[in-house]
């Protein structure tokens, strides 16, 4: 099959494409005699947006109750419901607190969740002791706020209070996840209103008292705890 020639026509000539374009350079060079200036403008917004004015009480008490690391002391059945709270449907971990501590020293908050028996008492005072300052407790359930049930019991303590401070009670035999919940809110709330003043006008009482007449043989007053009356000896 034969092609025959085809004649190619342009619409603009060669003379014609080249003023057209030499013009266009033209009035771009005309337009682009002054540089244009830098886009820096966003380096004082972005000074402007990152220039925080407060105060240090709240800085630190922000990074204070975001950051509350919980100590291992659940030694009852309210511990259950505790770690339902840490599980996935609650999680904990949204305040900063999935990690359990098995260490005092490196935990500022003490979560009492189950009874206490005077048998334990010196060693939950012992763990409260050797905790961070500042540290806070919640005392979680009846029986941590005052011996639930079980507090005729001569081997109960009525109450966590009893020997060391509580901050924030949550009642409940046992209390739901949304409580203790609640209950870490409102520890928030207390710590978000402490001043740092606090930290060096308070005096922390000594970690191991000395024993004497008027506190017990474990630091406690009155009598050492293992001490029974006549019309309940142990059996």
């Amino acid at each position: 099959m034969e092609v025959d020639d085809i004649t190619r026509t342009y619409v603009y000539s060669d003379t014609e494409l080249d003023r057209a374009e030499g013009e266009a350079i033209e009035a771009l060079k005309a337009h682009c005699q002054q540089p244009i200036p830098d886009p820096d403008r966003w380096l004082e917004e972005e000074v402007r947006r990152n220039i925080l004015l407060t105060s240090v009480d709240a800085v630190v008490n922000w990074a204070r109750r975001s950051s509350l690391w919980p100590v291992v002391c659940f030694p009852a059945c309210c511990a259950f419901e505790f770690i339902t709270t840490a599980a996935s449907r609650f999680d904990i971990s949204r305040f900063g607190m999935e990690i359990i501590r098995a260490s005092p020293r490196q935990a500022d908050l003490m979560i009492t969740a189950g009874t206490l028996t005077w048998k334990m008492a010196p060693q939950v005072k012992r763990i409260y002791d050797q905790m961070a300052e500042p540290k806070w407790v919640i005392a979680m359930g009846a029986c941590a706020i005052s011996g639930g049930i079980f507090a005729a019991s001569y081997s109960v303590v009525p109450g966590y209070n009893r020997i060391i401070p509580v901050d924030v009670y949550v009642p409940g035999c046992p209390p739901r996840p949304e409580a203790l919940l609640y209950g870490i809110r409102m520890l928030h709330n207390k710590i978000a209103k402490r001043s740092i003043s606090e930290d060096y006008l308070s005096t922390s009482p000594p970690l191991s008292p000395s024993p004497s007449k008027e506190r017990g043989k474990y630091g406690f007053e009155g009598a050492s705890p293992l001490q029974t009356t006549p019309d309940k000896q142990p059996h």
